[in-house]
């Protein structure tokens, strides 16, 4: 079993990839600035209260660490907004865990994101643009830097997230053909991450999630 480092792990994908990870046994170190308020309880988890954008910070959680999640998000008010979080906490992260010797990586993007946005139908383009437009931007470079780097990397990409339990029946859209947007439950992105803290084969690969396709 492996040790995981979860950043962004108090809320949405990140604290439902802590869960999933714990329940296979690995052991889970759990980041966020808010990580005191994370109501879980498990031998294997570790609360570390840590920003992202930190070196610091990141540099102290990456010890002892054989896998790092980083599963970031901002909060709906700050869209309208100049983005500059995953972008910035990448530029960070990478050459951290380079430094330190860590080389398997799963990022969570989006769909829309890097080469995947010419997937974004004509009728999603432009309210998709509108809404996401700034923070799918700074995930463009996120993932860009994430591609520069020497680790083993995987993108995550899932499409219109969902609340609800874990259903284990989600497509993994991994051809650029296939890429279609859709939704999908965080806790079904949560059980493909934590496949991929032993899985090798999606290395150097991003890939799409969706339950079924939306209608165009």
């Amino acid at each position: 079993m492996a040790h995981v480092l979860v950043i962004g792990a108090s809320q949405g994908i990140g604290f439902e990839t802590v869960k999933a990870a714990l329940a296979a046994g690995h052991q889970v170190r759990a980041f966020a600035r808010s990580a005191e308020k994370i109501a879980l309880s498990d031998p294997n988890l570790e609360l570390r209260q840590g920003d992202a954008l930190k070196e610091n910070d990141i540099a102290a959680a990456l010890t002892g660490i054989d896998v790092v999640v980083q599963a970031l998000g901002v909060p709906a008010r700050e869209l309208l907004g100049p983005v500059r979080l995953f972008s910035e906490a990448t530029g960070i992260l990478v050459p951290a865990m380079e430094k330190a010797g860590i080389r398997r990586l799963v990022a969570v993007t989006g769909f829309g994101s890097g080469d995947s946005r010419q997937a974004i139908s004509l009728l999603q383009r432009l309210p998709f643009r509108l809404v996401f437009g700034r923070a799918y931007d700074d995930k463009d470079a996120q993932e860009m830097r994430i591609r520069r780097s020497g680790l083993d990397w995987t993108l995550v990409r899932p499409g219109v997230l969902t609340g609800g339990r874990a259903t284990g029946r989600y497509r993994v859209l991994d051809t650029p053909s296939s890429w279609r947007n859709g939704l999908i439950a965080r806790a079904d992105v949560a059980d493909f991450i934590t496949g991929q803290i032993e899985d090798r084969s999606r290395i150097g690969k991003a890939v799409v999630l969706i339950h079924h396709a939306l209608p165009v």
